[in-house]
């Protein structure tokens, strides 16, 4: 059996094109568009895009990962840094990334197995970077990690879903300002919230500690697995 033929160059080149253009429509049309639609945004031919992807399940899963890797990356460096410089970097950007968060809303507000499976990466990605800035000493540690990373991600993607369906944009090309007027609404608030707290005391988290199990505590007193 002969093995299949090396990638060249403009296989590479076209194959990130194809991709890039799949995260532009799927974000703005859905994932109902035909590949045909895709090679035209992307210039190339429809069997094109079968031959490097095969069917369109298999390019939105290709999708799914580069989206993901892209935003674990820059959440990364955000967090992991802490340099007010950086951050004001990354909202300085923030157009750039219209594209990448269209199509994660678009993922969302779809549903299915393969919007779970979505979900449930963006957080194992949230994780991943909070975990980063714990040990990079930006990131105050959690009693339970993996809950904290959930609730965040819930809030984030779950406040963006909320604004932009209570004021949807019909125009892509207006994608990118609305997420701008979105971050500017936030940014004080959540930065706020996350830098200096919301209560005033530890009343309510030692009440509910009393009568709730403390994560951190029961993962300490586990034994320990045999190795």
């Amino acid at each position: 059996m002969r093995s299949a033929p090396l990638p060249t160059p403009d296989d590479l080149t076209a194959r990130a094109r194809i991709r890039d253009a799949a995260i532009d429509r799927f974000g703005r049309d859905g994932f109902g568009v035909s590949l045909r639609t895709i090679a035209q945004d992307a210039g190339v031919s429809a069997p094109l895009v079968l031959h490097h992807f095969g069917s369109k399940d298999r390019l939105r899963a290709e999708c799914d990962v580069h989206v993901l890797a892209t935003i674990a990356a820059h959440k990364q460096d955000v967090v992991s840094t802490g340099g007010a410089d950086h951050l004001l970097v990354e909202l300085a950007q923030v157009e750039t990334y219209a594209p990448l968060v269209g199509y994660v809303l678009r993922s969302l507000q779809h549903g299915g197995e393969l919007a779970r499976t979505f979900f449930e990466a963006v957080v194992a990605d949230a994780e991943q970077y909070l975990r980063a800035g714990v040990a990079a000493g930006t990131v105050r540690p959690s009693r339970d990690e993996p809950a904290r990373a959930r609730f965040l991600a819930q809030q984030a993607y779950g406040g963006l879903l909320v604004a932009l369906t209570l004021e949807p944009v019909d125009d892509p090309a207006l994608l990118g300002p609305r997420l701008r007027a979105h971050l500017d609404a936030v940014a004080l608030p959540s930065l706020e919230l996350y830098t200096e707290g919301l209560l005033a005391d530890r009343t309510m988290l030692d009440t509910y500690l009393a009568y709730a199990a403390d994560p951190s505590r029961a993962a300490a007193d586990a034994p320990a697995q045999p190795a």
